[in-house]
């Protein structure tokens, strides 16, 4: 169950139509993951400072069970997720970045009780 936040400087306004539902689907495929399983938060407008500059910039945290824990697995879902986000937000790598987060299915609640007993 991935979990994607972007945070960004931008405007709403400047950000494509559907970016919530394309970052649904790129994490989907970059994670190996069902897109029924993806949860998607976009925030824009944030006032932000990314190494000592406030040019417009992103940040995007992805959360998820057993497909980040690894340098090795990170390393190739950054440079994919760097593709999606360059593209979709106009913005240089060098204004971006990107924190992964290894969760445990007893971390994430649903259906009154957490995925380790679902």
């Amino acid at each position: 169950m991935p979990f994607v936040e972007l945070d960004t400087s931008l405007p709403a306004e400047r950000l494509p139509p559907g970016l919530a539902q394309t970052l649904c689907a790129a994490t989907a495929d970059i994670l190996g993951k069902p897109a029924e399983r993806v949860n998607v938060t976009v925030r824009s407008g944030l006032a932000m400072v990314l190494s000592g500059s406030a040019e417009p910039c992103a940040q995007l945290v992805v959360s998820s069970i057993g497909v980040v824990g690894t340098a090795e697995q990170n390393k190739a879902h950054s440079a994919r997720f760097f593709d999606i986000l360059t593209a979709q937000l106009g913005l240089g790598q060098e204004r971006i970045v990107i924190r992964f987060y290894p969760l445990e299915p007893w971390q994430i609640g649903k259906n009154r009780t957490v995925m380790t007993f679902l």
